[in-house]
C-alpha cells in the first residue's frame, strides 16, 4: 500500500493525508502519503494505493452503497512542482472544492465537475499561501483550511445542486495538504 496511517499530527513526512467520508461519517482513519502519486479506488484485483472497498463501513444506505460501487477505479493524486493534479480513472464525475481553483476575491467557492478520464490543477501551493479564509456559509458549518481540497464521487454539492454541503454527499474525500 502506498499510503500509510498517519502516527503523529506533528508527522511532517507526508505530503497529504487523505480522509474518507460516507455522507457526515468518516470511514476508517487518516492516511499519510509519502508517495508522489495516490490512486484511491473501490476495489481492483491488482494495484497499490488507498482501497476504499476494504474499510468497514457501517452505513447501510441504499444511496451510499450504489455511489460505492460506482467508485471503481476511483482517482488519481499527483504531487507535481506546480501543485497537485486529481486524474478522475473513475467511469463517472468526480466534483471538487478548492481554494485555489477559484478568484480569490470570491465570496463563495465553485464546486468544479470533472469528467471521467480528465484531470484538473486542485491545488495550487503558491496560491494557497496568498489566500486568506473566504467568507462562506459552508465553512461556519464545517473546518476549512486553504490547505483542504474537496472531492465527492458521483453527486455534485454546492449552488448549482441539491446538496448543499459535502457532508450531504454519498461519499467523498477530504485531501488535507501538508503546508510545510
Amino acid at each position: 500500500m502506498d499510503s500509510q496511517v498517519l502516527q503523529e499530527p506533528g508527522d511532517r513526512s507526508h505530503w497529504c493525508v487523505v480522509a474518507y467520508w460516507e455522507e457526515k461519517t468518516r470511514v476508517g482513519r487518516l492516511y499519510s502519503v509519502q508517495e508522489p502519486s495516490l490512486d484511491i479506488f473501490y476495489d481492483l484485483p491488482q494495484g497499490n494505493g488507498f482501497c476504499l472497498g476494504q474499510l468497514n463501513s457501517d452505513n447501510k444506505s441504499q444511496l451510499v452503497q450504489k455511489v460505492r460501487s460506482k467508485i471503481g477505479y476511483g482517482i488519481q493524486l499527483t504531487k507535481e512542482v506546480d501543485g497537485v493534479w486529481v486524474y478522475n480513472r473513475s467511469s463517472y464525475p468526480i466534483f471538487i472544492k478548492s481554494a485555489t481553483l477559484d478568484n480569490p476575491d470570491s465570496r463563495t467557492l465553485l464546486v468544479h465537475k470533472v469528467f471521467p478520464g480528465f484531470s484538473i490543477k486542485a491545488f495550487d501551493y503558491e496560491k494557497a499561501y496568498t489566500l486568506q479564509r473566504p467568507n462562506d456559509h459552508e465553512f461556519t458549518q464545517q473546518p476549512w483550511t486553504g490547505f483542504t481540497v474537496q472531492i465527492s464521487f458521483v453527486k455534485g454539492w454546492g449552488q448549482c445542486y441539491t446538496r448543499q454541503f459535502i457532508s450531504s454527499c454519498p461519499c467523498w474525500l477530504e485531501v488535507i495538504f501538508n503546508n510545510q
